[in-house]
């Protein structure tokens, strides 16, 4: 089966490499999916680059343990391992392959593995891409504006970093939950904002949300360009930060600083942080789907590129202004 596949970390079109692997075999409670389409996450162009280099302690200090990228899939099931028996050959699926379990196995694939209980039925009249593109952005924003949140009708909340793709999810739940919801982007992107549901939009070119006098109830920051503490005093009394960032910036920490700042400012009391996990299991997946069918929330895509354009969508997405989400086909 072709592939896509890393041998080293540094440019994505210098690294990565259209091949012909083995296909896997599902072992128990896996399924082999025949992959339609997958999207490009944050995890895929540090994966890549091994920027910030203190998580290569993880993943490989030389190169990726993993040679294939990319976690989010939707696709038909192929093939079944032992203990599956809500899946069968042929269903269409999306979900996340993150498994410490399937070290090798990677989206950016022809075929790959997925454990059973990160797979949902995709939702009907859901292209693959958008489905694809719901599984980790959507379950992020899922998890950060339901559970961590617990937004409800009248919560004042700021999505900083509101045309990315966690950032046009977040915006969108929020508002489906009845928030009152400002979103900070660029000005190319506000129209589009504003179209997903947020009452009022700030233009960080131009507006600095940090110094301004509105507070916020909640606070989703998908950028970290401030100090924490400085975003902190954009919270009502009783308010929620939420960071969601490794930054931009490269180095040995990149924006991993900001983000153990943050967790002190959220331990010394001074505000309160919490961070947000994205649980990508059966049930955030439904749920995610259902509002996807419905209409209530859509995938905001700005590109779609083929299987052998996966290098171009990984540096796409690592000039970190990609307008929602970026997906990757593969034709049957």
């Amino acid at each position: 089966m072709k592939a896509i596949v890393q041998g080293r970390y540094g440019p994505p079109e210098q690294v990565l490499e259209l091949k012909e692997i083995d296909r896997p075999v599902p072992g128990p409670g896996q399924v082999l999916v025949r992959v339609r389409a997958s999207s490009v996450n944050t995890p895929d162009w540090i994966g890549v680059t091994g920027v910030p280099y203190l998580l290569r302690i993880q993943s490989g200090l030389r190169a990726p343990g993993n040679a294939v990228r990319g976690t989010d899939i939707a696709g038909i099931v192929e093939a079944i391992g032992e203990d599956v028996t809500d899946l069968r050959p042929g269903d269409e699926v999306f979900g996340s392959l993150w498994s410490e379990n399937l070290p090798t196995a990677g989206a950016f694939a022809e075929y790959t593995l997925a454990p059973a209980a990160q797979l949902a039925p995709k939702p009907p009249g859901v292209s693959f891409e958008e489905a694809a593109a719901a599984v980790m952005s959507g379950v992020t924003a899922l998890c950060a504006m339901r559970d961590t949140a617990a937004v409800e009708p009248g919560t004042r909340v700021l999505v900083n970093g509101a045309s990315g793709g966690v950032g046009t999810f977040a915006v969108q739940l929020a508002a489906h939950y009845g928030a009152q919801v400002t979103g900070v982007c660029g000005p190319a992107n506000a129209a589009m904002v504003r179209e997903l549901g947020a009452h009022h939009v700030i233009d960080y070119t131009r507006d600095d949300f940090t110094e301004g006098s509105e507070r916020y109830d909640v606070i989703l920051d998908n950028v970290l360009n401030h100090a924490p503490s400085r975003t902190a005093r954009a919270l009502a009394a009783g308010g929620v930060l939420i960071p969601n960032s490794v930054g931009n910036t490269g180095g040995l920490f990149a924006g991993m600083g900001r983000m153990a700042r943050a967790k002190l400012l959220g331990l010394t009391r001074r505000a309160d942080v919490r961070f947000s996990p994205c649980i990508t299991n059966r049930a955030n997946l439904i749920a995610i789907g259902g509002l996807l069918a419905s209409g209530e929330v859509k995938a905001v895509i700005e590109r779609t590129y083929t299987l052998e354009e996966t290098p171009k969508a990984i540096a796409h997405m690592l000039g970190h202004h990609a307008r929602g989400n970026i997906a990757i086909t593969v034709p049957d």
